[in-house]
């Protein structure tokens, strides 16, 4: 087996991977690391400085690819399977990358301000930072909702790479930002289909053990 996908069970960047692999059924080893855990540390550290998730190894190729959306254009490339993950139409393929765009700047990031300013201790809070990010997560919420009135899938009638890059961000702001349904009733029906989706519903099954750690 050449893939191996360095990640965390809760890693919404690894989310975004992982719907990728499972969707076309990629053969890969899964390794967790455990960031507290010093040698796992130093050892994911060693491999990728930046110290980020996901990371893909491909022996075959003798690469190491950091970033997600890069994670899943390797794959897409060679290792190709039942769903095409970016389009062979050029203008398609630019609509789901500029898809992807929007949703790791305009969701992803800004949920992970507010997730990860929970996770501070009382005193080293961020209170203006977290009132921004939430402001942003609204307004690309908006903007979503009108455009998934209209479609299926993010990027249009086929699942992509796109579809990838919004299921964990929504899935996150949905249960610790606030609920989708209250405020955005098309993005909170994409959301249940991305939910659906077999390659995104064992993703969250195999995070449920670990789910109590999020905060609230």
């Amino acid at each position: 087996m050449s893939l191996t996908l360095y990640f965390h069970p809760l890693s919404s960047f690894c989310h975004k991977a992982l719907i990728a692999l499972y969707e076309n059924g990629t053969p890969f080893k899964p390794q967790l690391v455990n960031f507290m855990d010093p040698d796992e540390n130093a050892a994911f550290k060693a491999l990728w400085p930046i110290r980020k998730f996901p990371l893909l190894r491909d022996d075959a190729t003798g690469q190491t690819i950091p970033e997600s959306s890069i994670v899943i254009e390797h794959l897409d490339n060679n290792y190709p399977g039942k769903t095409p993950l970016i389009p062979k139409d050029p203008a398609q393929a630019l609509e789901t990358r500029l898809r992807d765009r929007l949703c790791d700047l305009y969701l992803h990031l800004p949920m992970q301000k507010v997730v990860g300013d929970k996770l501070r201790p009382d005193g080293v809070r961020d209170p203006h930072g977290v009132e921004e990010a939430k402001s942003q997560i609204e307004t690309s919420l908006g903007i979503l909702d009108e455009l998934m009135a209209k479609r299926t899938w993010i990027a249009g009638e086929v699942f992509t790479m796109a579809d990838c890059a919004a299921a964990p961000p929504l899935f996150y702001i949905d249960m610790v930002v606030a609920p989708i349904g209250d405020r955005h009733k098309n993005v909170a029906a994409y959301l249940r289909r991305l939910k659906e989706r077999p390659s995104y519903a064992r993703v969250l099954e195999e995070a449920q053990p670990y789910m109590h750690m999020v905060p609230r």
